[in-house]
């Protein structure tokens, strides 16, 4: 996670809040990375965008409306994992299928919790056509629902409605959290 982002992202708003790692995931226009960011400043955790993480040939694919296939996603994914192993915190990342999952959680050196945001398909084609400056050619959508595999009963995490406004979402995880329905055992941080 890059300095710019952990120091931007350190307010504290909960005092009580221990470390954790926490992908959002979900397809593009979902709403992972607006989240994330008011998921990691009310945690007072550090925030870090899975898109920056993207090699520049993966970046060039997605702009130019080709899908991203396993090979090109396998360095992504471990430099995700990678990135929760250096700074716990919250990292928006699609994690469409569970092999990716798995993949994120062998390089993270400890539990994560996946939250999964779901947007009806209508309303993310909508986000999509008015989203600017991203890479990401939303006739890829398609090929991202294709192959979303939901979130499995062993996996620590939960599912979303994000078609909600970002306040509601954000409540929602703060409150799945709180009452611990993830399973997700929290570590102290030292500092």
């Amino acid at each position: 996670m890059s300095e710019k982002t952990t120091s931007s992202a350190m307010k504290t708003s909960t005092p009580a809040t221990s470390s954790r790692r926490i992908v959002v995931m979900g397809v593009a226009g979902c709403g992972k990375s607006t989240l994330g960011a008011r998921l990691a400043e009310a945690l007072g955790q550090p925030f870090a965008e899975g898109d920056d993480l993207h090699s520049p040939e993966s970046r060039a694919k997605m702009a130019a409306g080709i899908p991203l296939e396993d090979a090109d996603r396998w360095p992504w994914l471990d430099r995700v994992g990678e990135a929760l192993s250096r700074h716990e915190g919250i990292i928006a990342c699609s994690a469409l299928k569970r092999a990716y999952r798995d993949r994120i959680r062998a390089r993270a050196g400890g539990p994560v919790v996946f939250v999964h945001l779901s947007v009806p398909e209508d309303e993310i084609t909508t986000r999509l056509k008015a989203r600017r400056g991203h890479y990401f050619d939303p006739a890829l959508q398609a090929s991202q629902h294709v192959i979303l595999e939901p979130l499995e009963t062993d996996e620590q995490g939960f599912g979303l409605d994000a078609s909600r406004s970002v306040e509601e979402v954000l409540c929602r995880v703060l409150e799945r959290l709180a009452q611990g329905l993830t399973d997700f055992p929290t570590t102290s941080s030292t500092a």
